[in-house]
Parts: C-alpha cells; sequence; structure tokens
C-alpha cells in the first residue's frame, strides 16, 4: 500500500489536522517542512503520477504515531528507524499504537469486510526470515484499516 495512503487513512481515523501531524514527525525526531506534510495531502496530481511519500518520513511518522497515542518511554531509548516500510511493519506498529491484540486485529480484519484465522494474522507479525511468515497484502491492510477507522472513528 502507498505511504502516503496509509497517513491519509490514520489521519481519517483520528480527525489530525497538519499540526497534529508535524508534531508527530517531531516527536520521533524528523524535522519536516511544510511542504512535504501539504505533499501528501495534495489531490491535485492526476492518477497514478504522483510520487510516493519517503519511507523515511513514514517511519518516522509511524514511530511518532506511538509516543502520540502511548506516549515516550523513558526506560527504553527510540528505536533506530526501519526502511522501507512493508504493509507487515505498517500493520505492527498500529498494533502497538492502538494497543492491540490478536483478537482485535481478527475483529478489526472482519469488522472491514474479510476474514482471517488466527494462524493467519499470526503469521503477519513473524520475523520475514521465519518459515511461518506472510507477507501483508495491500488488501488486508485496507480491510484493516477500514475496520479500525469503523471502530476509532472520532
Amino acid at each position: 500500500m502507498r505511504n502516503d495512503d496509509v497517513i491519509k487513512s490514520i489521519r481519517y481515523i483520528l480527525n489530525l489536522p497538519d499540526a497534529t501531524i508535524a508534531e508527530i514527525l517531531k516527536s520521533a525526531g524528523y524535522q519536516p517542512k511544510r511542504s512535504e506534510i501539504e505533499f501528501i495531502f495534495d489531490e491535485s496530481w492526476p492518477d497514478g503520477e504522483k510520487p510516493d511519500t519517503t519511507h523515511e518520513l513514514t517511519a518516522h511518522f509511524l514511530d511518532g504515531l506511538i509516543y502520540h497515542r502511548r506516549g515516550k518511554s523513558d526506560k527504553h531509548p527510540p528505536r533506530p528507524i526501519t526502511v522501507p516500510i512493508t504493509n507487515n511493519v505498517v500493520l505492527k506498529k498500529l498494533r502497538v499504537a492502538f494497543k492491540l491484540r490478536e483478537e482485535d486485529i481478527i475483529r478489526l480484519i472482519k469488522k472491514g469486510g474479510f476474514e482471517m484465522s488466527a494462524s493467519e494474522v499470526n503469521a503477519l507479525f513473524r520475523k520475514p526470515k521465519s518459515r511461518n511468515f506472510k507477507k501483508c497484502g495491500d488488501q488486508v491492510l485496507r480491510y484493516f484499516l477500514k475496520g479500525l477507522a469503523m471502530t476509532h472513528r472520532k
């Protein structure tokens, strides 16, 4: 799934203004330019021609979202940013940010219009080198975000 679509979905779910998006990025150690934030939400590009938001910005946004929703821990140093951002990474970061357990994720995906078993969902959170690892497809992430929006939309 495109990085800017992920950020747009989270913005919609939490009803976040641009200023809060900038604060979230700053909390993760990224100094956004106004033009970068405007670019994410710019709808003037023809379909299929808009370049995607960088993986670095998206990684900082997802980490900042965790800090925004759960607070920063003084006990643990910030983890290094991992790029590229895959659908599996997005799902993991959102699981942490929204304090979701496996059954919550299954419920949200089902609410979004798709059904997955516990073992299928568990495979999405495994390390990529694990033999039981499963790549998270765009549709699964969209169903998850849709279910999250139906549950958390303010």
